[in-house]
């Protein structure tokens, strides 16, 4: 990473790593993501709010709005208020919006490419938990003794 780079001292303290932190914690929740991949699905890479939470059927009406909102805030997104009777909003990826893509498009591959591998360690690591919870039947100083060794 540049060094160059003047950073808010207020904000970051200098800290370079401040800025990677800050937006990985906002394009690192699933909602922004999934936002962002829905927009890039749709043709002209535009949708209503009411499309959006269609098509993100689990999302509330309160988390989209907060999501749209950050990034929209970001430069992630261009919202356009149309003035009819009633209001027409549309949310749009802009440039930056779809400059994103590509690295998350790399995500994506690599989660397809190896879900199986993560799936069967997701399966032998709670079957390890599980089986060490089994063998702890007992009183609670026995559980303690266990844990720490004593056995």
């Amino acid at each position: 990473m540049k060094k160059d780079k003047d950073y808010d001292s207020k904000e970051c303290d200098g800290n370079i790593i401040c800025p990677l932190r800050d937006l990985l914690s906002r394009l690192g929740d699933k909602w922004s993501v999934l936002v962002l991949i829905t927009l890039a699905k749709k043709e002209t890479k535009k949708a209503r709010f009411s499309e959006l939470k269609k098509d993100i059927n689990d999302i509330s009406q309160r988390m989209l709005t907060a999501t749209l909102r950050t990034l929209e805030r970001d430069g992630l997104l261009k919202r356009t208020v149309y003035p009819e009777v009633p209001p027409r909003v549309e949310y749009e990826l802009t440039h930056l919006g779809t400059s994103i893509l590509t690295p998350m498009e790399g995500l994506v591959h690599w989660i397809e490419n190896n879900w199986d591998d993560i799936r069967s360690s997701r399966k032998e690591f709670d079957n390890r938990l599980d089986s060490k919870t089994a063998a702890k039947t007992g009183s609670a100083t026995n559980i303690a003794e266990n844990d720490l060794g004593l056995n």
